[in-house]
């Protein structure tokens, strides 16, 4: 299987997830970088499930599911605004609590990034990260995606207005 490692694997959203999405879409600790602010519910889910198999093309996102082998799903990566013509597309990722810090998000962007350069033939991957979220900040660094700005004030929270930090992974840049 293509989008595949030792320890995970991605796969398409099944109706079966409708739990993980709803706890993923709920869990208020990522509303503010998902532009969410009020919960889904299970049959607003249902619905994003039975259409969650159009093409990219069509959607322009595709989201799947990161499966921990031997422990079921552990959460999700997307990619959204998808752009054929200029060949780029956002990245998120949201992972369970108790599969964090066990490197199955940095194996799932890993496989996103083969996929997005063998299948959809991306010249770049991009992607928006609270300044105060280290552990997505590490894990963008770590997988190869570089600083290009900073968004001051970007997203305003219950906390106040916090700045966001942009990275760009170009494929050309790679080898």
């Amino acid at each position: 299987m293509f989008l595949a490692s030792d320890k995970i694997s991605l796969r398409a959203l099944e109706p079966t997830d409708l739990e993980l999405l709803y706890e993923l879409e709920n869990d208020v600790s990522v509303w503010e970088v998902s532009n969410t602010t009020s919960p889904y519910s299970k049959f607003v889910l249902q619905k994003y499930l039975d259409n969650a198999a159009a093409d990219i093309y069509e959607t322009r996102q595709l989201r799947l599911v990161i499966d921990a082998k031997g422990h079921g799903a552990a959460g999700t990566i997307d990619l959204y605004d998808f752009e054929p013509l200029h060949l780029r597309a956002g990245v998120g990722i949201s992972v369970l609590p108790d599969f964090r810090q066990k490197q199955y998000a940095s194996e799932a962007l890993n496989l996103l990034k083969a996929y997005g350069r063998q299948y959809l033939n991306l010249h770049q991957l991009y992607s928006s990260i609270p300044a105060d979220n280290v552990a997505s900040l590490q894990l963008f660094r770590k997988s190869g995606f570089v600083e290009c700005g900073l968004r001051k004030d970007w997203l305003r929270t219950a906390e106040g207005w916090k700045d966001v930090v942009e990275f760009q992974y170009l494929f050309s840049e790679q080898s």
